[in-house]
């Protein structure tokens, strides 16, 4: 039932998911705020960094080496001479020695440690230049610094190649070709650069973050996340309401919101879904508790009435029924009753409003739901109300905690499982899909529920728990999950 989508994702040989291009942007769709707010936020630092930085100023000055030499043949050895020359020049130019006479000339303290760490020397590549950059926070300082070493540098060298023979120059001649200048625009910080730079590395950070959430958060929240999973149909989903839990049937309640609107989509879409067979008995489930299993049946066995159709509603939820309870109606005796004996399908049938809606309750809770759901008498149950009404809609409990709905699906002509977005997670629902496709039964499809919730959601481990008479869930045990299509209808 479920097979892995090749264009989706891979897997390498460590068995760890990898994400291909379709995948990032659907991440980038799905979470473009965590995008756009690490991109400000870090062009913010940028710019706050660009604001504060102290403004540094350049001053430059050139030089030019020369060697003395007549005739072709002595200036081309001059010539390579020179070039060899030229980058030792640049490395003593921060040498205490040519700089103890810069200190001297600026006369103002400065120490030549302090003059190395300002300069930068550069000597384009096959050429002759010597390039002197000074930056200081001062713009007239760096250009007096610069005019300094244009000044003192030609005579260090001529003191550093004169030869021994004093009465003979020194055969290394350097030419001061570009006085200093300086620019009153700062060269550092670049507000264009950084903020540039800002941007790019915020979205850089962005996006991996959005890729990080994306492969550490398993919560189904859109119907692109059950893509994943599975290649069943989507027949509806049905928006989050915050009023669903004081106001359960919705479609009573406020017919006209978009959640009712979404309940009788769900109806419209059920009906074309197997219409060769038309399913009359249909099951729902879902995967854990907390998913709204209960009033998503009872919305929708509202809206089938309230179309002309007969519609008896089961609650078979034999552990920890609730729909009566948001029925309104008497629970003393019900389907439990009915199994074993001990009340005729008739006397348990409770009319509810007026369409044509019958309702049969969970009764006492049995020690063995199970067994009784798998029993015969089920069956003759089942059998009995498929002739009677047009929908025999049912009620069971999640398929992760127990087995009653994986036994009772194939008993039924279809089934159902309600995704509750934002609680359920990927691992589980593919842990119900996978148990409920182990049996011979016929999914009809999934309906989401809570569609467009904002909270995280999400459990951690010990569900089981919540069908314990003394306990209650705290958290969801993860499993593993596979990838899947969907085919998701918005007929009304």
């Amino acid at each position: 039932m479920c097979e892995t989508r090749v264009c989706c994702h891979h897997f390498d040989s460590r068995g760890t998911k990898s994400v291909e291009l379709q995948d990032y942007l659907r991440i980038v769709r799905k979470r473009w705020v965590t995008i756009v707010v690490s991109a400000l936020v870090v062009l913010g630092l940028a710019g706050v960094l660009t604001a504060v930085q102290t403004k540094q100023y350049t001053s430059s000055t050139q030089f030019f080496v020369s060697v003395s030499g007549s005739d072709t043949a002595a200036l081309q050895q001059g010539s390579t001479f020179t070039q060899q020359r030229v980058k030792s020049y640049a490395e003593l130019l921060k040498t205490p020695r040519a700089l103890d006479p810069v200190a001297e000339e600026l006369g103002d303290g400065t120490k030549p440690t302090d003059l190395a760490k300002q300069l930068t020397v550069t000597t384009p590549p096959e050429t002759v230049i010597l390039e002197v950059s000074v930056t200081d926070p001062d713009p007239a300082h760096a250009q007096a610094i610069a005019t300094a070493i244009g000044e003192t540098f030609p005579k260090v060298v001529s003191e550093v190649e004169r030869p021994e023979d004093s009465s003979k120059g020194s055969p290394i001649k350097v030419s001061l070709v570009e006085p200093a200048s300086t620019s009153q625009t700062p060269t550092s910080p670049n507000p264009t650069r950084n903020l540039a730079l800002g941007l790019v590395l915020g979205l850089m950070l962005g996006i991996g973050l959005a890729v990080l959430r994306h492969l550490l958060d398993t919560t189904v929240r859109t119907d692109d996340d059950v893509e994943e999973i599975t290649e069943e149909p989507i027949i509806g989903a049905v928006h989050f309401d915050p009023r669903a839990g004081k106001e359960p049937l919705i479609v009573e309640s406020d017919p006209s919101s978009p959640r009712s609107e979404a309940f009788r989509a769900v109806r419209t879409n059920l009906m074309f879904v197997d219409a060769a067979n038309h399913p009359r008995t249909i099951l729902l489930t879902s995967s854990i508790p907390g998913e709204g299993k209960s009033t998503t049946i009872a919305n929708l066995a509202l809206t089938l009435a309230q179309s002309g159709s007969s519609v008896c509603l089961i609650e078979a939820d034999l552990r920890r029924p609730r729909l009566l309870e948001y029925l309104g109606l008497e629970g003393a005796a019900g389907l439990t009753d009915v199994l074993i004996d001990r009340a005729d399908l008739d006397d348990v049938l409770q009319p509810y409003g007026a369409d044509r809606l019958d309702v049969i309750g969970a009764g006492a809770i049995p020690p063995n739901p199970s067994e009784l759901l798998a029993s015969e008498p089920m069956s003759r149950v089942l059998l009995n109300l498929s002739a009677r009404y047009d929908y025999v809609l049912i009620d069971t409990p999640p398929v992760l905690p127990v087995t009653d709905a994986v036994v009772l699906s194939t008993k039924v002509d279809g089934v159902i499982v309600l995704v509750g977005t934002t609680i359920v997670r990927k691992e589980q629902l593919k842990a119900t899909l996978e148990s409920l496709s182990g049996v011979d039964n016929t999914l009809l499809g999934l309906v989401l529920n809570r569609v467009g919730h904002t909270s995280a959601g999400g459990y951690g481990a010990g569900y089981y728990g919540y069908y314990d008479p003394e306990t209650h869930p705290t958290s969801r045990t993860p499993r593993k999950r596979a990838a899947r299509r969907t085919l998701l209808s918005k007929a009304r």
